[in-house]
């Protein structure tokens, strides 16, 4: 059996803020750090541990993991970056307050927006200095695959890119793993795992810092998948029931 644990990253200044954040690369906030202290003792306290780690190029959720590994003192864990497992791309909403933008657009539109799976949220402006094309992150990679707004389906596309081809073989080949995302990432994922429909996508959210276990067969099948935060784990079709 192999297992994996996704755990979305704490609390951000942002999230506490009520903003659109996306690839602007906040910290956490104090709640945060919390949060992800918390997950890190809570793994180790259930006997977890792990030989490898991947996430983010994003401040949040590296910081997220260093906390975890420090809780768990696996400080040696080696960790692989990628930029395909950035949170969604919010375009031109990037750093705007949500209820500002719901009372501008009408909290429909909004929802839309944020949940639905395939629509986007308007683009940024090519001489927006906010584009990544302008984060020396970035610098060495294609610029026209570096987005200016995203679906939750270019999202998913992109972390399912890191996921098969960097992630999978991992896991295959017996490493413990632990992948610190976003929500928007770890949702896309989510989808993935449980053959969730586009529809039902909108009504899966992903927690801050709290790890989501899942165990795997010799095909990569999930045989069960749990939060670990004192619940008992659920059929995967039973896993959002109450989400």
């Amino acid at each position: 059996m192999n297992r994996l644990v996704l755990l979305r990253h704490g609390q951000s200044t942002w999230n506490l803020e009520n903003r659109f954040t996306g690839w602007t690369d906040v910290d956490l906030s104090a709640q945060g750090i919390r949060e992800a202290r918390s997950a890190g003792m809570l793994l180790k306290r259930e006997g977890f541990s792990f030989d490898l780690a991947f996430t983010s190029v994003l401040t949040r959720a590296i910081r997220t993991l260093w906390l975890l590994q420090e809780a768990m003192d696996l400080m040696w864990l080696p960790i692989t970056k990628d930029w395909r497992l950035n949170e969604r791309h919010y375009g031109a909403l990037q750093g705007l307050n949500k209820a500002e933008i719901a009372e501008h657009y009408g909290a429909e539109q909004v929802h839309i927006w944020r949940r639905s799976f395939s629509v986007q949220p308007p683009s940024m402006s090519y001489t927006d200095p906010r584009l990544p094309t302008h984060d020396p992150r970035y610098a060495n990679l294609d610029p026209y695959a570096l987005p200016t707004t995203e679906s939750l389906a270019q999202t998913m596309e992109r972390a399912l890119a890191c996921w098969n081809e960097v992630i999978v073989p991992q896991i295959q080949a017996g490493k413990r793993a632990v992948v610190v995302a976003h929500g928007n990432t770890l949702r896309g994922l989510v989808k993935h795992l449980e053959a969730i429909s586009d529809e039902a996508i909108a009504g899966v959210n992903i927690p801050t810092g709290v790890p989501l276990v899942y165990e795997f067969g010799d095909q990569m099948e999930v045989l069960t998948r749990y939060y670990l935060d004192g619940t008992e784990a659920v059929p995967a079709e039973l896993a959002f029931a109450s989400a």
